[in-house]
């Protein structure tokens, strides 16, 4: 596989066109890159994503600016952090979690493999 072999500069590739945006713009995603079977990414978004979760690896997350409330479900249990920026957050591979933020927020993340997503109350 090849690699972008160079550095991103998550502020200059936002001033881009994103590979993702919600119609009400309170969701906006670029990728920086890829690695394995995963990639990197940085976005600008704020309210309720839907659960999601990844079987492939555990999640990065780095909040640049703002704080988010990351969700995880265990198997009895939610466990709710406040992550405030220039924090890091590690998601336990396999476990159902969301992320909430009343502002906008500016996040740095490594995603593993592909992500599964559930509108579900509770997708345990």
């Amino acid at each position: 596989m090849d690699h972008d072999l160079k550095a991103h500069d998550p502020r200059e590739t936002m001033s881009g066109p994103p590979m993702f945006e919600t119609d009400d713009r309170e969701a906006s995603f670029w990728r920086l890159g890829s690695f394995g079977e995963g990639m990197a990414w940085v976005g600008r978004w704020r309210g309720t994503s839907p659960w999601e979760r990844h079987d492939a690896g555990d999640e990065v997350l780095h909040v640049l600016e703002g704080e988010v409330e990351v969700t995880v479900l265990t198997d009895d249990d939610e466990v709710t952090t406040k992550v405030p920026a220039g924090s890091i957050f590690v998601v336990p591979r396999g476990r159902w979690h969301r992320q909430s933020s009343a502002g906008f927020v500016v996040q740095w993340g490594a995603t593993p493999g592909t992500t599964e997503h559930s509108d579900a109350d509770d997708p345990r």
